[in-house]
């Protein structure tokens, strides 16, 4: 594992601010806005400290002030302009840049502090789809980049599960109100990515459909447990990383096998591996799904 950050490449900036390389430097060398370190090698460097700075630049310089300006302001001033700004009009760059300090800082209480004032204006869904999901596919790009190490990756994304396990278990309290169907959710083996499992589950609860979520790395044939119970079973399961593209098409056919003891159950299936699956719909009680809302509207 990657060790955890402590100061970034110029690269690095553009990609957590959105602001070009050459801008950055502009601004640093006109306005001294910033004041980088150097390697051994001449190579500019720069801490979190000029991070958190650059990102409330960002915020102000979208929101129309001349960068000349914001130069003028300060250290000190710079935070409480962007505090108003925020108080005036809630922004979705200033969250989303927010959680990425979180991230950054591994600071839970501005983590906290961002979700609690979003529940004040938006319901769970709202936020997953108009912040969640914005965050977590950047993320992606991040990591990729090697801007951010997976342990950035995983105080965020286990941060958002608490988050969607607590309106979960609000919802689970209530007796399912649409009782034909139960939908039982699972991961394949060896895939441990649940966080868009997790939401599927809560929306299925929302929905007022029966759940049963078994999480991580279930084997096929365990899952023929279930067909003991109930009948009429909504497999959903979520390929990430597994099963790889080239054994999507075994894997259907183990599957077949477990739906042909239950002719009324079927196996939806989401996730970055299915993307790219040569077949638009397999054939048979297999569909599958492009996004969590294509899964949802079909409900």
């Amino acid at each position: 594992m990657n060790s955890v950050k402590t100061s970034f490449s110029i690269r690095d900036m553009e990609n957590l601010s959105g602001i070009k390389a050459h801008t950055i430097r502009i601004w640093e060398k006109r306005y001294d806005l910033f004041r980088p370190e150097r390697t051994n090698t001449n190579i500019r460097t720069y801490n979190i400290t000029s991070l958190q700075k650059l990102l409330n630049v960002t915020l102000l310089y979208n929101n129309g002030y001349k960068i000349s300006k914001i130069a003028k302001l300060g250290d000190e001033k710079i935070p409480a302009l962007v505090n108003e700004i925020v108080s005036r009009k809630s922004e979705k760059n200033h969250i989303l840049n927010s959680l990425k300090l979180s991230m950054l800082n591994f600071d839970q209480s501005l983590f906290l502090k961002t979700y609690n004032g979003l529940m004040e204006e938006k319901s769970f869904t709202q936020i997953f789809n108009e912040v969640f999901i914005p965050l977590l596919n950047e993320l992606g790009l991040l990591w990729q980049t090697n801007t951010i190490s997976p342990a950035h990756e995983h105080f965020i994304s286990n941060l958002i599960k608490q988050k969607i396990y607590i309106h979960t278990e609000k919802l689970q309290f209530e007796t399912p109100a649409k009782k034909n169907e139960v939908y039982v959710l699972f991961l394949p083996e060896n895939e441990i990515h649940e966080l868009g499992l997790l939401y599927i589950n809560y929306q299925l609860a929302l929905h007022g459909y029966k759940t049963i979520y078994l999480g991580q790395t279930m084997p096929v044939e365990s899952l023929e447990d279930l067909l003991k119970y109930y009948d009429n079973i909504r497999f959903i399961s979520y390929f990430t990383v597994a099963p790889t593209k080239d054994d999507i098409d075994d894997y259907f056919k183990r599957f077949r096998k477990v739906l042909k003891k239950s002719p009324g159950s079927k196996l939806y299936v989401l996730g970055h591996q299915i993307q790219e699956f040569e077949d638009e719909q397999p054939s048979g009680p297999i569909k599958i799904f492009k996004s969590i809302n294509q899964l949802i509207e079909s409900l």
